[in-house]
């Protein structure tokens, strides 16, 4: 296990080398029961937030001992992560490092793919598209996408909002042999959009040819220029089948989740102005899978329910994570945990940890359970 650990780690072991529904219009002026104590909260956090310069590989540290972490607790976490086939683990507070530990043969400049966690760059790119007046995600998809993108009639087609693909509610048949399938042969009309939830991967692709036909430029050109140059990722995405999947290294991902808590703005600069966006991507996007946003995955909810299933569950997605949290969730175990109320950001890549799953599965909830005896 190759890992990046800070000096203070030294005297506790040894160092190895290689969502909410729409706004009810209800204001602080117009609700006398409003309590600003915890949006008071957030907003001193965000001020406290650190950013890494763009640029160069700096990254300011912070020592978990001053954190009052149970220490004794973070090498059965390391052991946990290695035991798991894990590549790469951060851990950000308040924006700085407090843990950077990479296994094997990875290093800090190792890329791993996203998966489906990447599904939530394409969502803040949408959003930045949208606050620039290219495309309203109310807009019907094949104003973009143009007639006939599907075997739909011309007003089944244009009954399926932009924003039903960021939510997974287009109604499409996920019962077809490829569920990745983008070609038209492969999208039926099943349900009425807005009346089921099923994560359908194919759909959700299409949302990349909607942004390219927007704004006049490639997907990834745009991404490239609006989020990923201007806070300092890198990686790019990469065509497997009839899929794009973003590849970076871990760092990247974890700069990514930095944005998101200071609610699209990064070190004083708005990448996504739209905060309305920002908060409706943010929270439960229709009551069929209140544990989803647009395209992020959501805890603390009372039902959920998961990829390749019809199934509607009981309880919250990740039991043990702040009901907070919300997350990018991929593929062989590919997460990018944001915790608010923690003022925390938690990255893992590797390979797969647990059931095969493509987004949430039960190694969530184990290495949180790890987590929480760490910094509980």
């Amino acid at each position: 296990m190759n890992r990046i650990l800070l000096p203070w780690l030294c005297t506790v072991g040894f160092i190895l080398f290689s969502c909410s529904t729409q706004d009810s219009g209800t204001t602080p002026e117009s609700n006398p029961d409003f309590d600003d104590t915890e949006e008071i909260a957030e907003e001193e956090m965000q001020n406290e937030l650190y950013f890494p310069p763009t640029g160069t590989e700096d990254w300011e540290t912070i020592a978990p001992e001053t954190l009052g972490w149970n220490l004794e607790n973070m090498e059965p976490l390391l052991e946990f992560l290695e035991e798991k086939d894990t590549k790469a683990f951060i851990i950000l507070k308040d924006g700085k490092i407090a843990m950077e530990n990479y296994f094997g043969t990875t290093t800090a400049n190792s890329n791993q793919t996203w998966n489906s966690a990447g599904k939530t760059l394409i969502s803040m790119t949408i959003g930045i598209a949208q606050a620039e007046l290219f495309l309203s995600i109310t807009e019907p998809s094949s104003t973009y996408l143009g007639n006939g993108w599907s075997t739909l009639s011309p007003a089944q087609e244009n009954a399926i909002s932009i924003r039903n693909h960021l939510t997974m509610t287009t109604g499409l048949d996920y019962t077809v042999e490829n569920n990745f399938c983008t070609d038209r042969e492969c999208f039926d009309y099943l349900n009425s959009p807005g009346d089921f939830w099923f994560y359908h991967q194919g759909a959700f692709t299409l949302l990349e040819n909607i942004i390219t036909n927007a704004v006049g430029t490639d997907f990834e050109t745009y991404f490239n220029e609006k989020i990923k140059e201007k806070i300092g990722m890198q990686g790019s995405f990469v065509k497997l089948g009839f899929s794009n999947f973003y590849f970076s290294n871990a760092r990247s991902m974890a700069k990514y989740g930095l944005l998101h808590l200071s609610k699209g703005i990064w070190d004083g600069v708005p990448i996504l102005s739209d905060t309305n966006y920002f908060d409706e991507m943010t929270t439960s996007s229709q009551p069929l899978n209140p544990s989803y946003g647009y395209l992020y995955w959501l805890n603390g909810k009372d039902t959920y329910r998961i990829p390749d299933s019809e199934a509607l569950y009981p309880g919250k997605l990740i039991p043990s994570a702040p009901n907070d949290m919300y997350a990018g969730l991929g593929g062989n175990d590919q997460k990018l945990y944001i915790v608010p109320s923690l003022n925390m950001v938690i990255v893992r890549m590797g390979n797969d940890a647990s059931d095969t799953n493509l987004g949430p599965s039960s190694f969530d909830d184990e290495l949180w359970q790890r987590i929480n005896l760490l910094i509980q």
